[in-house]
């Protein structure tokens, strides 16, 4: 009886982590579903407080108010770019077990 085992780095952290041990992790065997939602929830948040800024006068805001901004889109961005690598590469595993190109439709058959 063979018994697959996890792989040793199922855990990814995430680039936007600050100290020495990271905290937050990608669990790469999540399904890709999960992982794209993930991406987009943080993709989407960062672009809505990208259009929010876009539409604020900055005569009103306040020069500290500027990191903080940034580092919010920052963490959100890199998130979600993280979070599509693992997808990607999870398509690409899934890809290569059917042995279909990673970007060719598959036609119905009849």
């Amino acid at each position: 009886m063979n018994i697959s085992t996890p792989p040793t780095n199922r855990y990814q952290p995430l680039n936007s982590t600050a100290g020495d041990t990271p905290a937050l992790l990608i669990d790469t065997l999540a399904s890709p579903q999960d992982l794209l939602d993930a991406a987009q929830q943080r993709i989407r948040a960062a672009s809505d407080l990208l259009e929010t800024l876009y539409c604020l006068s900055f005569k009103q805001a306040d020069l500290k108010d500027i990191p903080h901004i940034v580092n919010a889109l920052y963490l959100l961005t890199q998130d979600g770019n993280d979070l599509l690598e693992v997808v990607q590469q999870r398509m690409g595993e899934i890809n290569k077990t059917t042995n279909t190109p990673y970007n060719t439709p598959k036609t119905p058959q009849h």
